[in-house]
């Protein structure tokens, strides 16, 4: 889904968001300089996958905190962990780099990708790209949560 069908299908389920339009950025920082609303909604995704190449995870914390893959995969009980590839990325939620968000997760239908979002996002709101980084959207977490589990999205709220 590109940023329009992203709006459209928040709309259908009733899902209420704040959006605005911004520059592009790649990273926490570059988005950081745009001075956006609710900095504190920012949050940040990683898309890794495991040694083999057959376990594929989005990993969604707040904007300035770090991740310990090797801790992150010890607590979980994962295989080695690390970032998987632009080729990877696009195969199974159709995004490029600095586009990664939740909402691509919307792009797999066959729920290929697992999600974890750090339970430090899960009271309150969210900011992520409408998987096009020139907007940002603002909603509550509960809902993000609510509709992709709904969506068939295996959503874990953990401890990172």
């Amino acid at each position: 889904m590109n940023q329009a069908e992203v709006c459209r299908y928040l709309d259908e389920h009733g899902i209420s968001y704040e959006k605005m339009e911004h520059r592009a950025v790649y990273n926490m920082e570059e988005a950081e300089a745009l001075r956006l609303p609710h900095p504190e909604w920012d949050a940040k995704n990683l898309f890794v996958r495991d040694d083999k190449k057959q376990f594929y995870a989005l990993i969604t914390v707040k904007g300035d905190k770090r991740v310990d893959l090797k801790a992150f995969r010890k607590a979980q009980g994962l295989r080695n962990l690390s970032l998987a590839s632009e080729e990877e990325l696009m195969g199974y939620m159709r995004l490029s780099p600095g586009t990664v968000s939740p909402l691509g997760l919307l792009n797999d239908p066959a729920h290929r990708v697992h999600f974890y979002i750090d339970a430090e996002l899960a009271e309150g709101g969210i900011a992520v790209h409408p998987n096009e980084n020139t907007a940002t959207l603002w909603l509550r977490t509960a809902d993000l949560i609510h509709f992709l589990r709904e969506y068939g999205t295996e959503v874990r709220v953990v401890k990172i």
